[in-house]
């Protein structure tokens, strides 16, 4: 594949990244039809779940969002294109805008709000024919105090962009650099999976991570900087809850793994499948139940280590898998701020 093909994917989806960052409702669903392809698949987070093309895409998405946000402004600070056999572009950022109505059931607040998104979209014939997509809908409910899940054990917060503040690759594509980031965040991923043969000396981290990496999670598990502070925040109890975690037998592991320049994108839905034991996750009490789990990645490498990692799990559907409804327990927490409360 010829890289000028990256880059002409690049800009093809920086007209959808401008529909949302210079938003005008009345105008998003010619341009939506626009880019998609009328049977694209777009795959979502739990509530939402998959919806075939751009039509679907706005009126079951995107209008009842910007419906509770009416200034709805998008802001990328990862955009990054590849892939092979499959072309591809991929997105980190935020949605931002004053929170005005409700949505989904989560109160308004009358205030500026953020809520984290990682998107990935397959480009065919000039049109995305798939978009995989994750949105921290957990982080929203947290703004509104609204927070119906368990603490989380790392750091909430806004997570911020690269700090090299170059996470918006222009092009052109630059096939060696991207190679060599691809084989450094491989060869770390191969290690965790040596995880089970000689637990946390095996998968070698301090190998493939810069001593002042940053880990990205979603809210309902946080964020954490340095390997002791991943290890104690994150990757501890995950293991302990989930230590037969391994690749979905159904479903390709990585269905979407790439890089450009010292980016790596990853995205696999319900791609892992584990079994939740030992002393549960999340604050769940385990009772060996089996899950799929949907995690969406990027990574920036800096000089031979993996610096920052901004990560995306479906928390919301795990939730539904262990017999959680989380958003009646956030309807119940926030019975006072519901339109139409139920009478008791």
């Amino acid at each position: 594949m010829s890289t000028l093909q990256h880059d002409y994917n690049r800009a093809l989806i920086g007209r959808f990244r401008q529909a949302l960052y210079n938003l005008e409702p009345a105008h998003l669903p010619a341009q939506l039809g626009e880019l998609f392809a009328p049977d694209a698949l777009v795959q979502l987070g739990h509530p939402f779940g998959s919806v075939i093309g751009p039509v679907a895409l706005h009126d079951d998405v995107y209008a009842p969002l910007i419906a509770a946000i009416p200034d709805l402004e998008r802001r990328d600070y990862v955009v990054i294109a590849g892939g092979e056999d499959e072309q591809w572009v991929a997105c980190a950022g935020y949605y931002t805008g004053v929170f005005e109505n409700s949505w989904l059931d989560i109160p308004a607040t009358r205030h500026l709000v953020t809520m984290r998104y990682c998107e990935f979209f397959q480009v065919e014939n000039d049109r995305i024919v798939a978009m995989h997509a994750l949105w921290d809908i957990p982080e929203l409910m947290l703004q509104a105090n609204a927070w119906p899940l368990s603490p989380s054990l790392g750091r909430v917060f806004h997570v911020p962009g690269p700090a090299t503040q170059d996470g918006i690759l222009p092009g052109p594509y630059d096939a060696q650099q991207a190679a060599i980031s691809l084989r450094l965040v491989d060869d770390m991923l191969n290690g965790l999976s040596r995880y089970a043969e000689g637990g946390a000396e095996a998968m070698q981290l301090e190998r493939y991570w810069h001593p002042h990496m940053n880990w990205y999670g979603p809210a309902g598990i946080g964020s954490s900087r340095r390997i002791s502070g991943f290890r104690n925040w994150h990757q501890i109890p995950f293991l302990s809850a989930l230590p037969n975690r391994g690749a979905h037998k159904d479903k390709p592991y990585r269905q979407c793994y790439f890089a450009d320049g010292d980016y790596v994108a990853f995205c696999g839905f319900d791609a892992m499948y584990m079994n939740v034991s030992g002393d549960g996750w999340l604050g769940i009490a385990p009772a060996n139940q089996s899950i799929t789990m949907t995690s969406l990645d990027f990574w920036r490498c800096e000089n031979g280590r993996i610096r920052e990692n901004w990560v995306l799990v479906d928390l919301l559907d795990v939730y539904r898998q262990l017999g959680v409804d989380v958003f009646r327990r956030m309807r119940e927490y926030t019975v006072d701020r519901q339109p139409n409360p139920p009478h008791i």
